[in-house]
């Protein structure tokens, strides 16, 4: 039997960063990109902070804690090890002022990882390491 209905329209609603540090990681995301704070949830490293763009606002970054849940203590390692090589999370973000954010972040001391590149691929990019180590690439919107 074929389902003829027509499907479910489907968004973005969240997306999951570790972080390490929550004021290291308000100060980069919220200071240095311009997110806003939609909530601020716990204390201490214990907390889970939503950000999102103010034009987007059914669409946020939780940063959380890393390997919360049910993980064996190898598992824990393992995850923090990806996390010390920031191999572990990415986000790819995008903007109309690449320029501008870039000059801001290093203005702010981001570790930038690649600057300002024109891609083969077509895209126009940079990329930073978050406060935990975090891949955030930054398209340029065309």
């Amino acid at each position: 039997m074929t389902d003829t209905t027509t499907p479910a329209t489907i968004t973005i609603h969240n997306t999951f960063l570790p972080h390490t540090d929550p004021d290291a990681s308000l100060a980069f995301y919220r200071d240095g990109l311009g997110f806003e704070v939609r909530l601020d949830v716990g204390q201490g490293a214990m907390r889970w902070l939503t950000i999102g763009s103010a034009t987007q606002p059914d669409t946020a970054i939780v940063l959380t804690p890393p390997a919360m849940g049910d993980y064996s203590d190898a598992e824990k390692a393992a995850i923090a090890s990806m996390m010390e090589k920031g191999s572990y999370a990415t986000v790819i973000l995008a903007t109309d002022d690449l320029d501008g954010v870039v000059s801001r972040m290093k203005d702010r001391g981001a570790t930038v990882i690649q600057d300002i590149t024109d891609q083969p691929w077509g895209a126009r990019d940079c990329v930073f390491r978050d406060p935990a180590n975090n891949t955030v690439r930054v398209q340029e919107r065309r």
